[in-house]
């Protein structure tokens, strides 16, 4: 299963880098430095895009007090001599990682048009699944008809977890499974499904039509929210809806793994088929957000 493969991966790869720091506290210098760049671009590279989620958000943080931790034993004991092999080995991954770190915040995509939503989700703490200016932090989108900023956003329970388990087969199980979506903009209905069947994790069956959705046209751009609950979409085609109106519920129909719910945003280019016209980068209230990021009442 993926979710378990990538929830090992992130561990395994955290656990690495802290060996690797922890070694370079008993490294004679310069090798120590070398070991402990790479070891600490390791560390941020898997907690910037470490699928912690799937055990809980909290475990990030934890990793994180260990490299501060493991950053003050490293000054305390290091020693000098030159001492330094594999050297080249340890600065190309360093760099090859700090340019993954690097790429995180910056994209790929150069600077990006940027939309003003209001967020569609009103109760709780919610998550980044997936999403970035681009490559390398939304790489699943980045293929999707060029949906290359589209997010992917699931809900956070108390333990910082997106369900209760690392992975289940209810849907139930899922914290954001249920909740109501809202119009996060005034506009005009073009598109709405309902009759899509809800996946059970991990089937990503498409249904009849593909997924159960909301499209909202502006006379600016297109708003595109997908992967609703089977019979929960309250509009139809041809609604004028204001900012705020509830459209459906989140649900897990069309090509997805887990309950979440996806957006993107493309300019209204009327010559142009809306899906394929130019994407742009959202902004929920006036902040952007990246991958693995939590969005909460505070930040709106």
């Amino acid at each position: 299963m993926i979710t378990y493969l990538l929830l090992l991966l992130t561990m395994g790869i955290g656990l690495w880098s802290i060996l690797l720091f922890f070694r370079a506290t008993r490294k004679p210098m310069p090798g120590a430095v070398f070991t402990a760049l790479l070891s600490l671009s390791m560390g941020l590279f898997i907690y910037l895009y470490g699928t912690w989620v799937f055990l809980s958000i909290y475990a990030k943080y934890v990793f994180g007090v260990l490299y501060v931790l493991l950053g003050l034993l490293f000054l305390l004991r290091r020693k000098v001599t030159m001492k330094n092999g594999w050297l080249p080995l340890k600065v190309f991954f360093t760099l090859l990682l700090a340019l993954g770190c690097v790429l995180y915040f910056t994209g790929t995509t150069g600077r990006p048009g940027t939309v003003e939503l209001d967020f569609p989700l009103k109760k709780g703490r919610y998550f980044v699944l997936q999403g970035g200016k681009g490559l390398p932090t939304n790489l699943f989108h980045f293929s999707l008809r060029g949906a290359i900023y589209a997010m992917d956003i699931v809900k956070l329970d108390a333990f910082g977890r997106r369900a209760n388990t690392v992975f289940s087969r209810r849907l139930e199980d899922y914290a954001i499974f249920g909740d109501t979506v809202y119009a996060p903009c005034d506009g005009v209905v073009t598109r709405a499904y309902g009759d899509n069947p809800d996946n059970i994790p991990p089937n990503m069956q498409r249904g009849p039509k593909n997924t159960n959705l909301v499209l909202i046209e502006t006379p600016d751009y297109y708003v595109f929210m997908g992967h609703l609950k089977n019979g929960s979409v309250f509009v139809k085609e041809g609604d004028t809806v204001k900012t705020g109106y509830p459209l459906g519920r989140v649900g897990n129909s069309g090509f997805s793994t887990e309950p979440h719910l996806h957006i993107q945003v493309h300019k209204n280019e009327k010559e142009r088929t809306w899906y394929q016209s130019t994407p742009l980068y959202i902004l929920f209230n006036g902040k952007g957000y990246l991958l693995n990021e939590v969005i909460k009442k505070k930040n709106l």
